[in-house]
């Protein structure tokens, strides 16, 4: 019998805060990657007039294509065929399509742990068997060159992410260099989640384009944009694998919403206001690595990227689905579980997102301080 898609957690963890808020409860929302700012104000008044309009039905944006080819062309000096761009509805469609598109049933996919929950439940649901590949603080909690050699068998593919989720973590260069040649080698198919492309604290992250040009790119609009409610992603495919893509997509999605569409095409052009979110991210990157260790929470990596924190609490729970569920009945603020990302490990660590406004982040610290201090005394 296969392996079961089992619950992202995080969402009953949401699920609980809007109780509470219907209850007239105040809610601090640190339990998603959902960005508190909206999409750009240019971007909304495109909208507003392209439905004054009637916007066609199913519809793909030749011109947003070719914009999206644009991107790859400044961020990375990599020429891309607009026409291996699909748009989909956001990520998660992205995440399916490419697993469907390269690999077949029973295949082995392998990637990081921690790591996105939808890596394996995904590759599950495709009736694919999911490989982890532990990567702990020893490696700063990147994937490595040496892990991937390590596996026996080798697997079919592999699912990579930088800067990551839960931990933020950028593989460098080098790094991605040196997995792409593993890869190649052993017959690896890669598939590069590069949602967080843009939001950086250190060096900004590298595309797996740049050093594989046979893999599969998923982006969103959801992130770096601040779009997560018009669900607007793509799939970046290689040209051998375009025509099934395409096929597959066709049948299962269609296209995405129009005005998703128009949106985002000026979206992409409204950088001041863009790297102003940044900006704020950055502030409350800061505010959480200065106050967590005062919690108790020492166990921490600093985020290189996106905008997550992976704290250690097994000194206080072993089981951190309860511990988020406690915490969010006691003091209003949501936090993501680390089972989620970590069946094994994950159940001794939380997840932050610092992706709401400074305000809510101090807002939330000022509620987590004495809450964090009660439990050290319990302790």
């Amino acid at each position: 019998m296969r392996e079961r898609v089992e619950p992202f957690r995080a969402m009953a963890i949401g699920q609980l805060a809007r109780e509470l808020e219907a209850e007239g409860r105040s809610v601090i929302h640190m339990e998603f990657g959902q960005p508190s700012t909206s999409a750009p104000a240019a971007a909304l008044a495109a909208v507003r007039d392209a439905l004054d309009c009637d916007p066609p039905g199913y519809w793909e944006s030749v011109a947003l294509r070719q914009r999206i080819a644009q991107l790859y062309r400044e961020r990375h000096a990599i020429e891309v065929d607009p026409s291996r761009i699909l748009l989909t509805c956001g990520a998660s469609p992205a995440l399916l399509l490419a697993l469907l598109a390269r690999f077949e049933a029973g295949d082995r996919i392998a990637y990081a742990t921690p790591g996105y929950v939808a890596y394996r439940n995904t590759s599950i649901a495709a009736h694919m068997q999911p490989v982890t590949i532990t990567c702990g603080p020893d490696v700063g909690y990147r994937l490595t060159a040496d892990a991937i050699a390590a596996l026996d068998p080798a697997p079919a593919g592999l699912i990579i992410a930088s800067p990551a989720n839960p931990t933020g973590a950028i593989i460098a260069p080098d790094a991605l260099r040196a997995i792409a040649d593993i890869c190649r080698q052993r017959g690896i198919a890669i598939i590069s989640d590069e949602i967080y492309h843009g939001l950086h604290y250190t060096a900004p992250a590298h595309s797996i384009l740049e050093f594989a040009d046979d893999a599969f790119i998923v982006n969103s609009f959801s992130k770096y944009w601040s779009m997560v409610d018009w669900r607007l992603g793509w799939l970046l495919v290689p040209p051998a694998h375009v025509d099934t893509a395409r096929a597959i997509a066709g049948n299962l999605f269609l296209t995405p919403p129009s005005p998703s569409q128009q949106a985002a095409l000026v979206a992409m052009d409204c950088s001041d206001e863009l790297q102003g979110h940044h900006s704020m991210y950055a502030r409350n990157r800061a505010l959480l690595l200065d106050a967590l260790p005062a919690l108790g929470l020492a166990n921490i990596a600093p985020p290189d990227g996106a905008f997550y924190l992976w704290a250690d609490v097994g000194h206080l729970t072993d089981d951190s689905m309860a511990f988020c569920t406690r915490l969010l009945r006691e003091t209003g603020v949501a936090l993501a579980p680390g089972v989620d990302f970590d069946p094994v490990a994950g159940h001794r660590f939380i997840r932050f997102s610092f992706a709401p406004d400074s305000a809510r982040i101090e807002e939330a610290l000022r509620r987590l301080r004495p809450w964090f201090a009660a439990q050290a005394r319990i302790d």
